[in-house]
């Protein structure tokens, strides 16, 4: 098979994980017989840095004619750190998210056997945590109107959804659900907001209409926050709104021990984009300290994406392995000396 990637490494530790992830794809197209061509593009404060904007569009050109998109990280201390700055990298992300219609945010929030120790919460509690995070992305209160009196005293953000917004990525949490434990939590505010009164409405509606084999639970938001402390392991898919799901699915990423460890995906109706959840990390650029595995496990999603399984599975079993082993930055295990290509290596030989 053969596919087109548009390959966005970005900033700061960005393109060395990257460059470990499609080395990884390289060992999956060599053993399975599959071809990837690989088109890269400049994006976030590089991109600024050359021309004056996070999304140049020959970026954006790349990614639409693209299968998918591979995404490293954006984010550079200069723009951070300066509240004046117009342009900053991270509109390069929200601008590329709209551009490419990205509604439905994936988030696998699973723990490994061999990183148990590495979870602040005790091991009884997060063993066997294995669960999905669906968030709506490109509605909501981040996308309603906002205003700011005159004086600057009072300001408003306003949060709106439609039944469409609602339906298009619960078809996707309820599909979801079918193929793994068939549970879906809703997670929501429904005794206090309108929005998720019309989320419960929909959902509770294409549940009785043609999803009546999948269980469907409901969470207001605060017990699901607690809930994912005190038994992460209960959850099998979760969906909820886009504040929402910001907030819990980095509560979500720390389960595991590592925030290193967490890939994610962005799925439209016909694009798709696989990134890591982490940021930047600018003081650690250059230094081969980079932990690659979030970015490979994003790679792993960007395969199931192609209908390649047992490629997705090979290159999974292979990052398992690979912590067990040991074959890990210091980040994970303090005392090694593996480097960020060393970690690479390990997983793409397994797979070849």
């Amino acid at each position: 098979m053969k596919k087109n990637i548009a390959v966005l490494p970005g900033d700061g530790i960005g393109p060395e994980i990257v460059q470990e992830a499609v080395k990884v794809l390289d060992a999956v197209a060599k053993a399975y017989d599959h071809e990837f061509n690989y088109n890269y593009a400049d994006v976030g404060a590089i991109a600024i840095d050359k021309t004056g904007t996070p999304l140049p569009e020959p970026t954006l050109k790349t990614s639409l004619e693209s299968d998918a998109v591979l995404f490293g990280a954006i984010g550079d201390p200069k723009y951070d750190n300066n509240p004046n700055a117009k342009v900053r990298p991270e509109q390069g992300l929200l601008t590329i998210r709209k551009a490419l219609g990205l509604f439905c945010n994936i988030r696998p929030v699973k723990t490994f056997d061999a990183l148990l120790h590495q979870s602040p919460l005790k091991e009884e509690r997060v063993k066997g945590t294995d669960f999905e995070m669906y968030r709506e992305l490109t509605g909501g209160i981040y996308f309603g109107e906002k205003k700011l009196s005159a004086d600057k005293n009072t300001a408003s953000d306003l949060c709106q959804y439609s039944k469409v917004e609602i339906e298009r990525i619960a078809h996707k949490a309820f599909a979801a659900a079918r193929k793994r434990r068939n549970i879906l939590t809703l997670v929501d505010k429904a005794n206090v907001l309108e929005t998720s009164r019309l989320w419960r409405r929909v959902i509770t509606a294409m549940h009785e209409e043609t999803y009546s084999d999948v269980e469907l639970r409901y969470l207001f938001v605060d017990n699901a926050a607690m809930q994912m402390i005190l038994a992460p392991n209960q959850f099998d898919v979760m969906l909820t709104s886009n504040l929402f799901g910001d907030i819990i699915s980095d509560e979500g990423s720390v389960i595991g021990g590592s925030i290193g460890l967490l890939p994610s995906a962005s799925i439209g109706e016909t694009h798709a984009l696989f990134e890591p959840i982490h940021g930047s990390f600018p003081q650690g650029a250059g230094k081969g300290i980079a932990n690659p595995i979030a970015m490979i496990l994003s790679a792993s999603m960007m395969l199931t994406h192609f209908g390649m399984d047992d490629e997705s599975t090979a290159v999974r079993n292979a990052v398992v392995l690979a912590l067990e082993k040991g074959v890990c930055t210091p980040e994970i295990f303090p005392l090694n000396n593996y480097t960020t290509s060393d970690v690479g290596d390990f997983i793409a030989n397994i797979i070849s």
